[in-house]
């Protein structure tokens, strides 16, 4: 394996998905496909032995099912970043694969450069989801102001955290939230270090996780 580039493993049972992304993927200079399975055990083991910086997971696996792969990849080889590609995209599911710990979801049918741009993405440490899961929340967060919330450590989330926060949840980078809730990127950074703290997580995948589980944004907040 290439040390400078980014190391992929593409886990989906329908062959034809695995060579037009493994295509897509080596089209690029700075991304090394190492790997393609059509299973869950399969997966895991490659995944133990390769270490790729990033697995492309399928949901719907033979035997072992994508959400539970990703589950045990956290623990077999926690650096490696996981983005879901799936057909589905029901609010249980999506929940379900982020609480699992992926740092990704896209639904197939994304065009090559979005793939592209999403492992570069996920690989980098950030959060990344569909365009159309983020599109609807765009258009009504300006708008929106909500109220304060206590958390159960006596911890309290502004509203303009909470709009951060939701905004993280459609996978929108610091620049990009600044854009649209009218801040500076460092404002963003601050009031991302304000909200790790309170919530007592160390990243935005935990955050949005964390978040999801205790009902404090929900999947119609992301939609």
């Amino acid at each position: 394996m290439d040390q400078g580039k980014i190391t992929v493993l593409i886990v989906d049972d329908h062959p034809l998905m695995c060579q037009a992304l493994r295509a897509v993927l080596e089209k690029e200079s700075d991304i090394e496909v190492v790997g393609e399975v059509g299973d869950g055990a399969s997966a895991l083991a490659l995944a133990e032995k390769l270490r790729p910086d990033v697995v492309i997971m399928d949901i719907s696996l033979p035997g072992m099912d994508g959400v539970e792969v990703t589950r045990q990849l956290r623990m077999v080889s926690p650096d490696t970043a996981v983005l879901a590609l799936t057909v589905h995209d029901d609010d249980a599911t999506i929940a379900e694969v982020l609480l699992a710990g992926a740092l990704g979801y896209l639904t197939k049918g994304v065009f090559d450069v979005e793939v592209v741009r999403a492992v570069r993405t996920v690989a980098a440490g950030d959060m990344v989801l569909s365009r159309p899961i983020g599109r609807s929340l765009l258009r009504h967060v300006p708008r929106y102001r909500p109220p304060r919330l206590s958390l159960d450590s006596g911890e309290v989330l502004t509203p303009r955290e909470l709009e951060v926060l939701r905004l993280v949840a459609c996978g929108l980078p610091n620049s990009d939230i600044a854009t649209t809730l009218g801040l500076s990127v460092r404002t963003v950074k601050g009031y991302l270090t304000a909200i790790f703290s309170k919530l007592g997580v160390g990243s935005r995948t935990e955050a949005v996780a964390f978040c999801l589980q205790k009902g404090i944004i929900s999947m119609d907040d992301i939609r």
